[in-house]
Order: C-alpha cells, then structure tokens, then sequence
C-alpha cells in the first residue's frame, strides 16, 4: 500500500510504502507525480520511504512497470532521497544514483535511515 507522508509546498513528492507495493499503488505513485506537475514545476524531488515494505508482498509486475514509467520520465525527476532500515539498500542506493546522476547532472538519489527523515526532507528542499 502506498501513502503520501505529507503534503508539502512546492515540488517535493514524500511517499511510503507499507506492506507491499502492487499495480494499484503503482498507478497512485503516478498520480501523485503528475499532481506535483501540473502545479507549473519543472521536476519533483521524490521521497520514499521503504522501511515497512515487504517484497514478499509486492507485486514484481509492479516493480518493473515502475522502472519502465521512471526511465520514461526522468527528465521531470529532481533529487531522489531513499529512506529505509536496510543495509542492502544503503549499499545499492549508491550504485543506483551513480547511473541517476549521469542521466540527471545537477541532481542525486540518496539513502536515509529511517531516523533521518528530517534530513532526507531537508535534502530535497535546498
């Protein structure tokens, strides 16, 4: 089930996955993102935070159609903050934004402990 944290002013997008992540949730993902564009922003800055996510509960056609939507759309994706408990996310989050960063200069993804949502959200508003 996907949730928005908050709702916050200008271009920044806070998220959560509970339990698993499905098609349905996918789409809301979506939604959510194209809601923040059609205020006039050029990209929106993306939080997710993942700490309650079980990916035995989650939809693989879900994740794949995620990834197909974000290349599609990276041009309008400003910073990328990641916010978990997970030592492989912290470890592949590096690797992810390493490519993130190639395609988007000017902008990162980085991983968060789920302690840290304040500097996640301070990272996307500077």
């Amino acid at each position: 089930m996907i949730e928005q944290i908050d709702t916050y002013e200008g271009n920044i997008l806070a998220v959560e996955i509970i339990d698993g992540f499905t098609e349905t949730d996918e789409k809301i993902c979506q939604k959510f993102f194209n809601e923040k564009l059609a205020e006039g922003f050029d990209y929106v800055n993306v939080l997710i935070k993942l700490d309650e996510l079980k990916l035995s509960h989650s939809s693989t056609k879900a994740f794949m159609e995620d990834i197909i939507w974000t290349l599609r759309h990276y041009k309008q994706m400003g910073n990328l903050a990641i916010v978990a408990h997970s030592k492989i996310l912290k470890a592949l989050v590096p690797i992810d934004g390493f490519f993130f960063e190639r395609l988007r200069k000017g902008f990162e993804e980085r991983y968060f402990d789920a302690s840290q949502m304040d500097k996640a959200l301070d990272f996307l508003k500077k």
